[in-house]
């Protein structure tokens, strides 16, 4: 599909991450303006970024962030401010230029807020589903949910879905959310999966990393406690203790609230060599990393949050063409199939035998790497994706005939 020279203007929001640090809201904002959209993003102010600043020919606006929330009225606070300075920058954009499409990235489930007030002017609504906060919540803490605040944030999804024109789903899985729990049309939720781009390609290895030990095992993403980088603490306990191997180095890339919490757990099970945290790193370093490794982990636990949702992490790891361990979760196994080992769900020393055999089978990593890059490639990459993307903007734009088509014909 090829869209009007008209040039429908696209207002894209993203709270919990900064721009263009975001890798999913990135590619969309690429895709959309490379097919002919104005696009503006809000976004946090990241460290050393400018308040405004074009980042090819993307304008990005930014606004100051927020102590990131502990407890629930931390996170009140700072989804509150974040979701009120957003609507004033959103509406600053729509006086000077304009607005056909607001594009809101949950979480939170605040951002409706904004496309309802631009949809009294006569923009669209599109609500990005890239998290189940609801799911998210109940799943951070030992203690049982509070049942108001539960309810709380099932109203806060509800209003995404009511107001929203059409829906982006990352996965199947969210698509049923969206239909069941949101009480959305199928025809008004599209599929927009969360690949890397096929130039994702490994690199040339960091020696001093790769020096370090015989066996490097990767894990790259956030650290919070519904990640699952405590089992794969405990995993590496049963490596060592269980099954006596000491000729590796969990390399750990990434940064998040529960990253102190594993740091005691490492230093409480004096597993300290065993483990090597880079921090958060930008894209190319990530993939600098990570082609240094030999095997890739992902650790989450099964959980209502973790069984619907697809990992990105693992489709890098794919991408890069690195054998891979997780637990038998639903939508991982839907996106990795064969290029993976699994574990029973939440089984850590099973999870460590599963590493332990690619680390004595060498045949059976070049197998499960070559399964993933041909997954990626054949299915998986984000190029797979634009078409669905943009089908998703005509959608939202066609009734309000903001749109036009030219030349070729639509693929799904």
């Amino acid at each position: 599909m090829s869209l009007a020279t008209a040039k429908p203007r696209a207002l894209l929001l993203v709270e919990n991450n900064p721009y263009p640090q975001d890798f999913r809201v990135r590619r969309e904002a690429e895709t959309l303006e490379s097919h002919n959209f104005d696009v503006t993003v809000i976004a946090p102010r990241g460290p050393g970024q400018s308040w405004t600043e074009r980042a090819g020919r993307v304008s990005v606006y930014r606004f100051p962030r927020p102590p990131a929330g502990t407890s629930v009225l931390g996170y009140a606070v700072e989804f509150g401010f974040a979701t009120l300075a957003m609507l004033l920058l959103s509406l600053w954009v729509a006086i000077r230029k304009g607005v056909d499409v607001v594009h809101a990235a949950n979480p939170p489930d605040t951002l409706f807020v904004i496309g309802a007030a631009l949809k009294l002017v006569g923009a669209s609504f599109i609500f990005d589903h890239h998290d189940l906060s609801p799911e998210i919540y109940a799943s951070r803490g030992h203690r049982a949910p509070n049942a108001a605040v539960s309810k709380a944030l099932l109203a806060l999804e509800r209003c995404s879905f009511a107001l929203a024109d059409v829906v982006i789903s990352t996965n199947e899985s969210y698509k049923a959310v969206a239909i069941q729990r949101g009480k959305k049309k199928p025809e008004s939720v599209v599929v927009v999966r969360n690949g890397p781009p096929l130039s994702f390609l490994a690199m040339t290895p960091d020696p001093r990393l790769q020096g370090r030990a015989a066996f490097l095992v990767g894990y790259v993403g956030t650290i919070g406690p519904q990640d699952g980088l405590d089992r794969w603490v405990a995993a590496v306990s049963d490596l060592v203790r269980t099954l006596g191997r000491t000729d590796f180095l969990a390399v750990v890339i990434g940064d998040g609230d529960a990253l102190a919490d594993m740091r005691s757990m490492i230093e409480r099970l004096d597993l300290g060599k065993y483990f090597h945290f880079t921090g958060r790193l930008n894209e190319e370093r990530v993939r600098e990393v990570l082609s240094s490794v030999h095997i890739c982990v992902q650790p989450d636990p099964s959980s209502p949050l973790n069984d619907r949702s697809t990992m990105a992490k693992t489709m890098e790891y794919m991408a890069l063409g690195k054998p891979t361990v997780a637990f038998d979760l639903p939508e991982t196994r839907y996106s990795a199939g064969g290029a993976a080992l699994y574990a029973t769900p939440n089984d850590t020393l099973e999870f460590a035998r599963r590493v332990c055999e690619l680390m004595d089978q060498p045949e059976l990593c070049a197998e499960l790497s070559r399964a993933g890059r041909q997954r990626v490639e054949e299915w998986l990459a984000w190029e797979h994706s634009i078409p669905r993307l943009l089908d998703a903007y005509r959608k939202a734009l066609e009734p309000r005939g903001r749109l036009r088509t030219r030349g070729t014909s639509r693929s799904s």
